[in-house]
């Protein structure tokens, strides 16, 4: 096992999560909670979700690496957020 990648991976997915609309939803759950119980099953169940989506991810990058080169996978997500975050400025919001 690589402990500097896993501590970058880490680091860097704990980051990028803080504060985005899955923490924010998770918090909002908690919120509504009468008991401790229900406070425990939502962290189980949104720490759940992270885990599976993160299994997910890393099987199909497995998959992909196989067929494309590792640089352009990574040029590719850089292409796709500077997409999605110039869609998130300038798309209408409304319904």
């Amino acid at each position: 096992m690589d402990f500097k990648i896993m501590l970058t991976t880490f680091w860097l997915i704990f980051l990028a999560e803080l504060g985005d609309k899955t923490q924010l939803a998770t918090l909002c759950f908690s919120a509504d909670c009468e008991t401790t119980r229900s406070r425990i099953s939502v962290f189980l169940g949104s720490a759940g979700a992270l885990i599976l989506t993160s299994f997910i991810a890393v099987i199909v990058g497995g998959v992909v690496n196989r067929i494309v080169p590792a640089n352009y996978i990574k040029i590719g997500a850089g292409v796709l957020f500077v997409i999605l975050g110039l869609w998130m400025i300038f798309a209408p919001g409304g319904k």
